[in-house]
């Protein structure tokens, strides 16, 4: 069973900023795309950001500019940070490992507890 272990989090004022993390096995980081989910009340679980093993990220237009993933290969952790919070960005965030192969709209691949992230007004 693939493990996947989230920090971060929490409640944020508009504006503000958090940082999420994920940490995994070298054999799974090093060979999976690593990313993160997030989904709102009501609403179905989509990509905020992911990145691949060579480093190449993909971000959600919604959070494109405010957000960057990043990969440390020396702690098998991926990271957001997560900035210019609004409202809307208030959701569980999940982390994602996946193969390559599998799009990122698939809901396969190993996932971790989820993380909630409130954003206030």
């Amino acid at each position: 069973q693939v493990l996947l272990e989230e920090s971060g989090g929490g409640s944020v004022q508009a504006g503000g900023s958090l940082r999420l993390s994920c940490a995994t096995s070298e054999d799974i980081f090093r060979v999976n795309a690593m990313g993160w989910y997030r989904q709102a009340p009501g609403k179905q679980r989509e990509l905020a950001a992911i990145m691949t093993p060579g480093g190449t990220p993909t971000y959600a237009d919604s959070v494109q500019g405010r957000f960057t993933i990043s990969r440390d290969n020396a702690k098998n952790t991926v990271s957001l940070q997560m900035n210019s919070l609004k409202p809307e960005d208030t959701a569980v965030y999940y982390c994602n490992a996946r193969p390559l192969a599998i799009s990122y709209r698939d809901e396969r691949g190993a996932w971790g507890q989820g993380t909630q992230v409130t954003v206030s007004s």
